[in-house]
This record gives C-alpha cells, structure tokens and sequence, in this order.
C-alpha cells in the first residue's frame, strides 16, 4: 500500500487524502520530525489528524505512519512526583536532555525503564487471575504504595512467577496463560486508551465528604468523595490558590494537579511551591503523592485538549489501586478554548460564543468519570474532580460555565467583591450551593454531630437574612432598622469574618477539623439566641455590642488551637455572665 503522506496543514490540523489504512482515534507519527498525532475524522477521501506538537516547518507530502492503536497513557511506577506535559511527556527528562524548550517529536518514554523497584509478589505459580487483580507491589515514594494489577479484559493462570526482588518497570514478573492457551508477560507497566474509562466493579453510593478543613466548603458547601465541584471566578478571585489548599489538605491519598492552559509563571508558582510543601499527614513531601501535568498557554494547543484525558486516566488508575483521587484541573475553560479552536480549523459549525456544538457533551464526558467505586480487585476507590472555570469579565452565564454547571453538584462560586476585600476563600455564599448535603447527612450524624446539619441550615439562613437586609440598608442606612434586625446583622458579620473568613498564612486557621468547625457554629448560634432573647425584651443592640462579645468570638479561629477544643467551654461561660449581666438593666 502506498505510504500515507500529508497534502493540508492548518495549524495542528493536518488531512491526509485517501488514508483507508488509519482508524478513528489512531496515534499517529506525523512528517519526517514524527509529531505525536490522532485520528480524528475518517472520510472516503480524506483523513483529519490533530497534532499534539507544533507543526511549523511541516510541508505537504511529508510521510504519516500509523502505529496501529490508540493514544495511551503509560501506567506503572514513576507517575507519582514526577511533571508531565499533556500528552504524558516527562518534562524533568525533557529539560535534561534537551534544555528549557520542548524538541518536536521527542521520543522520551513517560516512565524510567531503567530504575528498578523492590517487588513483592502477590501471586504464586498456578493462581487464578482476573483483570484488575494486584499480583505485585512496590514502594513508588515513601508514602504510596504501588500495586501492579493484570490488565482489565484479561484473566488466566499465573505461571513463570519471578521471586520478590529488584526489577525494572518493562520487565515481565509473571506470564499470565489464558484459557486459549496464549501467553500474557505482565510487568509493573501497562497502557492504557486516555479517551476511554477504566472499568470497574460498580459504581457505590456516594455517602462520605471530602473533608478539606476550609470552614466554607466543609461547613456549607460540602463535596463528596467521588464528587464533582466546579469554582468559577473571574481574574484574581484565587481559583489557583483555592485548589493550592484542597490539594494540601484535602484527605485524598493522590493528588492530579493538571495546568491546563495557564500561565508559565503560574505552572512555575505550583512547581515550586508543591515542591516545597509538606504533606500535612505524612510529614513528607507533598509531592510524594502528586503528579502534575503542565500544559501551559504557550504550548501547542492540541495537547491542551488532550492533558485533561491524560489526568483522569493515571486518577483511575490509582483509584483500581483502592486510593481515594482527587484532580485539580486548572482550567476548564482553557481546555474548552482549545476545542473551540481546533473546532474552527475543521470548520465545524460553530454554537454559541463559537463554541463547538459538542461542548457540553465534552464536558460531561469528563465530569462523567468521577465517582465512588467498587473496583475489579474489590477494593473501594474514588475520583474526585474539582474543575476551575475562568469565565471572561467574571460572566457565569457564558457557555463554558453554564454547562459545567450541569453536570457537577458542587458550586463554589469565586465573588470578585470578596477577594478585593481580601476575604478569602472568596466563595460567595449566596451563589454557591452543594446538592451533597443530603446524602452525606448520615455521616454528618455517624461522626460529627446529630446537629451538625441543622446548625449549618441556621448559619445559611442568618446569611440570606443578611442579604435581605442589606438591600434595605443600602436605601435607607441601619440605623431605621429595629434591634432584632440590627442583631441578625451582626450575627452574620460574625460567621462571615469569624467563620467563613480564613487565612491560610496561620498556623491553626489554614486547616480546620470539622470538630472545631461544629464548635464554632454553635458557639455563635448559642450567642446570638442569648442576645436574641435580651433584645426581644427592649435592651438595645448597642449594649450587647459594648461587651465585646461579637469582637471576642470572631477571634475564635486564631484563640482556639485545633486540638483544645475544651477551651469553648469558657466562651459559654462568657456569654452567660455578660447576657445575665445586661437582662439585671432591664
């Protein structure tokens, strides 16, 4: 068959006339510098590829090979701690050999074939295997255990077992003979398609938090494990630095972190500073249990909209492992940027704002991927996915947003206001909302608090009261309004300053327990209904005020360390003495 060669070059989309030996979604080498490629449209005359690496320089008639599959992601030691671009190029290695800028048609292996692992076999000579199931394990950092598991599709009997020992991630442990007879060499390595989900068991109810320790997200916006969460925020609202803390303190075993489409100096920002941060739990680095992939703005646009599949496929691969997941991606709205270009090369029709008609579909596909798992060895595993969405002006009615908004349960919404006025995270309160909170009210009730949820619904109506009034206030001031009102107000200033308002800078505050999170709920409650009950019998606000109550438990995150919650007896006790003291002038 005559060699496929090039005829049409638009940007990283290349057509091949007459190309009938290549498939749809089939990794391609493209021109004589073999540009990594895929198959995206397949015609009787004509074959679309979309080129992950740049393709200036490229001419027509310059040869494309097909390989015969799909784009896969290499799976096996050496993911974790390790900088990826988003076609699962190793960047460390790239650097090395080659300098600051990334060589067209790289060929670097993901992973380090020639580091060996301490293996321990799972498995003896004559076991049963089936997909999914660990047959070896290895020590990947000093706080992630690796477990080599058989390729989901494929079962039968373990013969030619290796002893435990040092080997490399190519070599075979194991042959593994099918019941037709044909042999399987299983090492610590596999692939894996990037567009396609890993299979599980079944998918299992979603019924426990991700536990963050940000009082906002934990206490009115919670999201579960296996969940999905979107924070949409215009410039400067701290989307980074929001997922910057849930990736260090969120109780999730891995962390994803993939900079789609964001700024150099950004991506250089997460570099340095997750490799200078502890993991709060292990004492370690935090890097020992996170991978990144980097795909900045400045990088070819194609492998952009590929990083995002590349991300989810090493997170599932871990969860099959029995890890709880947890993806940053920064941002959505890049990745649909890149779609919207390539679109408009092809010269698809475009929907609105000139974004493909096939977005959301896109989107949920991505979203879809998240969940709490039952996995193929019969462990428990879960993805969960937090998407930033940088829409422009800060205009959450645009599309990227609006059907982002569709397809995740949790919506952390970034208020431009509140991170001018330096409240961080700048989570507005009134725009949020989580749909978790029902099916995770039974843990609430097993492990904080039968009340934890009522005090929460109290704490979220003392805010909309705010709200409310806060119009009222803008049109005729506060002093019209009567003492009850002017408490509600107060009350409110107290959760937002005292309770929602947290500083990642200190010690105590940057990471909350939801213990303490109940306590200072409650202790706040429990003063606003002892001042609620001196109001309603005449005394005015402004003594109420005048003790220092209001100031004292706004103090409350910096005065209680996180393990002394008994100190919040003596603040009950405080507020009995001052709101008696105040009832004696009545």
């Amino acid at each position: 068959m005559a060699q496929n060669t090039v005829y049409s070059i638009n940007g990283p989309v290349v057509k091949v006339k007459e190309a009938g030996a290549l498939q749809m979604q089939e990794k391609v080498l493209v021109g004589h510098k073999r540009l990594i490629g895929e198959v995206i449209s397949v015609g009787s005359g004509e074959t679309t590829i979309q080129v992950y690496e740049g393709t200036t320089g490229m001419r027509p008639g310059e040869p494309v090979e097909g390989t015969g599959g799909p784009m896969c992601a290499a799976l096996g030691p050496g993911i974790l701690s390790n900088i990826f671009d988003g076609i699962e190029r190793p960047l460390r290695e790239i650097a090395a050999a080659n300098g600051a800028f990334i060589p067209a048609g790289g060929d670097l292996p993901a992973l380090d074939m020639q580091k060996k692992w301490d293996v321990a076999m799972r498995v003896r000579e004559g076991d049963r295997l089936t997909g999914g199931q660990i047959f070896a394990v290895c020590p990947e950092t000093s706080i992630i255990e690796h477990r080599a598991m058989v390729p989901p599709g494929l079962s039968g009997t373990a013969v030619d077992v290796r002893p435990d020992g040092a080997y490399t991630a190519g070599e075979a442990l194991l042959t593994l003979q099918d019941d037709e007879g044909q042999a399987h060499p299983l090492s610590l390595t596999q692939f894996w398609p990037i567009r396609e989900p890993r299979p599980v068991a079944r998918r299992l109810p979603i019924d426990r938090p991700l536990i963050t320790g940000q009082r906002v997200i934990d206490t009115l916006f919670p999201v579960a494990k296996g969940g999905t969460a979107a924070i949409p925020g215009g410039f400067g609202t701290g989307k980074t630095m929001t997922q910057h803390q849930l990736a260090k303190w969120s109780d999730a075993d891995i962390i994803v972190y993939i900079g789609c489409g964001e700024r150099g100096n950004e991506m250089t920002q997460v570099l340095k500073e997750f490799g200078e941060l502890e993991d709060p739990k292990s004492k370690k680095p935090l890097t020992d249990r996170t991978v990144l992939i980097a795909n900045t703005s400045n990088m070819p646009v194609a492998a952009r909209e590929a990083s995002i599949y590349t991300g989810i496929t090493l997170a599932e691969y871990y969860r099959d492992m029995g890890y709880h997941v947890a993806i940053m991606a920064d941002s959505t709205s890049r990745w649909a940027e890149a779609l919207r270009e390539i679109s408009g090369r092809l010269e698809e029709m475009p929907a609105e704002e000139g974004f493909p008609a096939y977005l959301s579909s896109r989107i949920s596909q991505f979203y879809e991927r998240a969940g709490y798992m039952q996995t193929l060895c019969g462990a428990e595993g879960s993805v969960t996915i937090i998407g930033a969405v940088s829409p422009q002006g800060a205009d959450f009615s645009e599309p990227v947003t609006q059907n982002t908004k569709r397809f995740v349960r949790c919506f952390w919404a970034l208020d431009k206001a509140l991170a001018y006025a330096r409240h961080y995270p700048a989570i507005n309160w009134t725009t949020s909302y989580s749909e978790y909170l029902d099916d995770l009210a039974p843990w609430y009730a097993k492990h904080i608090s039968p009340d934890f949820l009522a005090r929460r619904q109290r704490v979220s109506t003392l805010l909309l009261e705010e709200n409310k009034l806060m119009e009222i206030v803008k049109l005729i001031g506060e002093d019209v309004l009567p003492d009850d009102q002017k408490l509600v107000l107060e009350a409110a200033r107290i959760i937002r300053v005292g309770l929602l308002q947290q500083n990642a800078y200190h010690r105590d505050d940057t990471y909350v327990p939801l213990p303490k999170q109940m306590k200072m709920m409650e202790v706040i409650l429990y003063f606003y209904d002892k001042a609620k009950a001196v109001v309603e019998k005449g005394l005015p606000v402004s003594e109420i005020m005048e003790t220092g109550l209001p100031d004292k438990l706004v103090k409350i995150k910096y005065d209680v360390p996180n393990d002394r919650l008994d100190l919040f007896d003596s603040y009950y006790r405080e507020i009995d003495d001052r709101i008696a003291k105040l009832a004696q002038m009545l």
